[in-house]
């Protein structure tokens, strides 16, 4: 009903706009105002921060000019000399537009015509793009999601120099390039445009952009709301998870993207990575619907959702800024992209009283050569920047908020992020209850991201490739339990899309221990998964440590694997393991396991708990687990059968249980120590664990003992039926009993 409600009164909008004529005729309208550029240009000379990137940007586009118009006939892959010259070719087009603005140069306005005078000749006699690689090929370059991206940008270059072109020449650039092209991107591929996905972001926006400078009602209309598709075609779903129709929704459009992509607090369904890229359609298309439409009040669509995502966006980082890799996601990227600055600008010229904002532009030392870039610069050189800092949260997924979701429990410069998340459509990866692990130097128990090389020819054209979905894709690529060497949901979206975890009980304000619990009953038939994570800090600790419950029930017996992707140099173990030395043998023949290789079996002692130490950023990390004697600890290495060297040489260690219908995997993971190559002295290089017992597990109650060099200890103890704060318990193990309220009860202890 709030989906319907939100509908008819965009749509009572959008028909008073329509009848009125009330779109600003004035340009440059979309990102560019006239209000706007008087401000800039008020303030040249002023400011050494916008300065600078207006002198970044006329060294770039100058030199551009002089090179020449270049619009060769499409044929290149990603990385290619043809994709990557039309790539240039937005971005240099867009700075080519702020810069006839802002130096009323009209060099700039000179060039940016005769380069799409250039495409508006050639795109009438383009076919489709040769390679024949997209479930939704493009024109000018592989994809339809490229050529949506080339309109995003050169819309604003448009936009830019509308009033500089002749009438005959705007109406020969509409017919011959931006209308047939808006068309192509819509109504010869609905199921690109008519779907939502972060590909259908990027075609609304490029579609709604363009209409917005050439005041076409009609494909406003078409932005927004989507094209009328038959019964048939709305339950389809297309190459890549991505659903075309959710009953309840708005079928498809930009409105639709808002509904249905993100969770109302923020969440992004395909997970921060994309939700960086997709930011900038998001956000460039709100902000020119706002100037242009302000009837519409975008910005405060479904309670404000974009602006809760940019928040969201910004706080699913490690202590560098760097996302998190859930899903699809190449490692690295962070707040220094061009689509955060972009981001952070924009937001900050929406809400001027968040400083920490500027923090972040601080870092970013970047801003966009527009008024929003020169507000966010002014204001740094005021010194208003307060300190950005990132927030323990609990993200939920899904358009209603009920389809699991994402932990992040944080402590200084440690971060533990747990995914409960829905499938993330075609994104998405089967690892349900997985975590990863950071601290102030990045990972330290990672999540894979995919196997992909952005932008490289020499991989696939930059393409996913083909071990994205034999092994990044896999559960055993995870920190979560594999059964039967088989991954989640049998590595199939439609039936991940189906299900997901949910959430049994949080508390992240208790900063001495912060607690997620999540549990999944669909990724296994018959099997009940259920993990704790607790980031538990104590004065008595050096770092705070991270405590992993991870229980499996089966209603018969399976075998249970947990791999722990650790990132360094192993310097050694206390359970004894015979390594290959020779000769090596893969783990097995699907679901991921093809690509490691087995390197070494370790058998555990009869402690009753083992350990790992390895060593990394110069620091010492160990985990502490506790085993049985009947299981088997097992070293290896991703590799095998990648002929092209796709994958990394990474390390895991994998715990397995075989012939049981339960387990309880109970771990520590601590860092401890530095060593200094100069001074060649390693400090504390071992680790204060030293004990790990599991005192309790049974359907009802698990409890542990954990206890340190310190004579510190702590008995952990959690509810696994009740999560009712009020519901009191009671344990008893030997001679102790333990009472407590609530889901869970931490007590500290002195060591025995």
């Amino acid at each position: 009903m709030e989906f319907m409600i939100r509908q008819v009164i965009s749509t009572i909008a959008i028909c008073f706009l329509a009848v009125t004529g009330c779109i600003s005729q004035q340009h440059p309208s979309l990102i560019l105002t006239q209000a706007g550029i008087k401000d800039v240009r008020a303030g040249l000379g002023t400011n050494e921060l916008f300065d600078q990137v207006l002198e970044d940007a006329i060294a770039e586009v100058d030199a551009e000019i002089l090179n020449g118009v270049e619009v060769p006939i499409p044929r290149d892959m990603a990385g290619g000399y043809t994709h990557e010259r039309h790539k240039r070719n937005f971005f240099v087009l867009q700075m080519a537009g702020n810069l006839y603005q802002i130096t009323e140069d009209d060099k700039y306005a000179e060039y940016i015509k005769e380069t799409l005078m250039a495409y508006a000749k050639m795109y009438p006699t383009l076919p489709l793009h040769p390679t024949q690689k997209s479930y939704a090929t493009g024109k000018i370059f592989w994809q339809c999601l490229n050529d949506a991206n080339w309109l995003v940008y050169v819309s604003q270059a448009y936009d830019a120099i509308y009033d500089y072109l002749k009438p005959k020449e705007r109406k020969f650039l509409e017919k011959d390039l931006f209308r047939p092209m808006a068309d192509f991107l819509s109504l010869d591929n609905p199921k690109f445009f008519n779907r939502i996905h972060n590909h259908s972001t990027w075609a609304n926006a490029a579609v709604g952009m363009i209409a917005l400078v050439m005041n076409d009602m009609e494909l406003v209309n078409r932005a927004l709301y989507g094209m009328p598709i038959d019964e048939a075609l709305r339950l389809e779903k297309d190459n890549d998870g991505g659903f075309i129709y959710k009953e309840g929704m708005l079928q498809a459009g930009f409105l639709a993207q808002l509904d249905g992509s993100f969770a109302p607090d923020g969440y992004f369904t395909e997970g921060p990575y994309y939700l960086r890229y997709a930011i900038f359609p998001f956000l460039i298309f709100s902000k020119a619907l706002s100037n242009n439409m302000p009837e519409l009040d975008i910005m405060n669509y479904r309670d404000g959702i974009m602006t809760k995502a940019i928040y969201a966006l910004l706080n699913q980082t490690d202590a560098n800024g760097q996302f998190f890799p859930l899903n699809d996601s190449q490692k690295g990227m962070s707040w220094n992209a061009r689509e955060l600055v972009t981001a952070v600008d924009i937001l900050y010229s929406e809400d001027p009283s968040n400083k920490t904002l500027l923090d972040i532009a601080r870092r970013q030392n970047k801003v966009l050569l527009d008024d929003t870039g020169y507000a966010v610069a002014a204001a740094l050189k005021r010194g208003e920047a307060q300190p950005y800092t990132q927030q323990p949260m609990i993200y939920t997924d899904g358009e209603d908020g009920t389809q699991g979701g994402i932990g992040i429990l944080r402590n200084k410069e440690t971060c533990l992020v747990m995914k409960y998340s829905a499938q993330g459509m075609g994104h998405g990866h089967f690892d349900k209850l997985s975590y990863s692990l950071y601290d102030e130097s990045g990972e330290v128990i990672q999540d894979y991201g995919s196997s992909r090389w952005v932008n490289i020819d020499q991989k696939g054209g930059g393409r996913y490739l083909k071990e994205n979905k034999t092994f990044a894709k896999q559960s055993i690529a995870h920190n979560t339990v594999v059964i039967d060497e088989t991954s989640h949901y049998e590595g199939k979206i439609e039936k991940g899309e189906l299900h997901h975890p949910y959430l049994y009980y949080a508390d992240l304000d208790n900063l001495a221990a912060q607690i997620v619990i999540a549990k999944d009953t669909n990724a296994y038939p018959g099997v009940e998964l259920q993990r704790t994570l607790l980031l538990l800090t104590d004065a008595s600790l050096p770092n705070p440590l991270t405590v992993d419950l991870f229980r499996v029930a089966s209603d018969q017996e399976i075998l249970m694997d947990l791999p722990l992707w650790f990132q360094g140099q192993i310097l050694g173990t206390d359970f004894k393991y015979q390594r290959q030395l020779d000769q090596l043998n893969t783990l097995g023949t699907s679901h991921g396991y093809q690509h490691l290789w087995h390197e070494a079996t370790g058998q555990p002692d009869n402690s009753g708990a083992n350990s790992l130490t390895w060593f990394e950023y110069g620091k010492f990390y160990t985990s502490t687990f506790t085993t049985e004697s009947t299981d088997k600890l097992i070293l290896g290495r991703l590799g095998a059968n990648d002929p092209e060297y796709n994958l990394r040489n990474d390390q895991v260690l994998i715990h397995r249980k075989e012939r049981a219908n339960s387990g309880l995997y109970a771990s520590v993971i601590e860092s401890h120590g530095t060593y200094d190559p100069i001074s060649e002295i390693p400090i504390n290089p071992y680790s204060d664990i030293v004990s790990l017992t599991v005192l309790l597990d049974t359907p009802e109650y698990t409890s542990i003992r954990l206890e340190t060099e310190s004579t510190q200890g702590w008995i952990i103890s959690i509810a696994n039926q009740s999560n009712s704060l009020s519901q009191l318990h009671e344990v008893s193990v030997g001679s102790e009993t333990f009472t407590w309220s609530g889901p869970y009860q931490i007590k500290r202890t002195k060591n025995q």
